[in-house]
């Protein structure tokens, strides 16, 4: 479990960090060493889920022996489908996106980052999000050095 304490606010107790794919994690279906790195050394304090249509049908390739739970779901109603999975995990959950169909898995997250990074970012999703950062990486690195997120979201 992360823990994390934020002066003037209730601290996160967070079990899972649902990961959308492309655009936000992966840039043309693929994975960076350093997004892989981070998603590692991540993986022993929470349940780390990857969420996506698959689009360029890479995923489980990409994803294989780094510890995450691969969730794919039909292209239609994507929003519909990643809020269905977080609402079904147990505990408090970070949520990563960058695209439209991620603003109802913001809006019941514990805590979400919009990634604005190579393939950008849809306008309608930063009003649901709490952080907005400018790649994937620096979204990982919030929960992996804490002290950053306390100095952003600090009352």
């Amino acid at each position: 479990m992360l823990h994390i304490e934020i002066p003037g606010r209730a601290p996160l107790s967070i079990q899972n960090i649902a990961l959308d794919y492309n655009g936000t994690i992966a840039a043309d279906g693929a994975l960076s060493e350093s997004i892989r790195a981070r998603i590692s050394a991540l993986c022993p304090h929470a349940s780390v889920y990857v969420l996506t249509a698959d689009t360029y049908g890479s995923v489980q390739a990409q994803c294989r022996d780094l510890g995450v739970t691969v969730m794919t779901f039909p292209k239609a109603d994507a929003g519909v489908c990643k809020a269905e999975i977080v609402r079904q995990l147990s505990g408090s959950t970070v949520c990563l996106g960058n695209g439209y169909n991620d603003i109802q898995m913001f809006d019941i997250a514990a805590l979400s980052i919009a990634v604005l990074d190579a393939e950008g970012i849809c306008a309608s999703l930063l009003p649901h999000a709490d952080v907005l950062v400018r790649s994937a990486e620096e979204g990982l690195d919030l929960l992996l050095k804490p002290d950053r997120l306390r100095a952003t979201l600090r009352t």
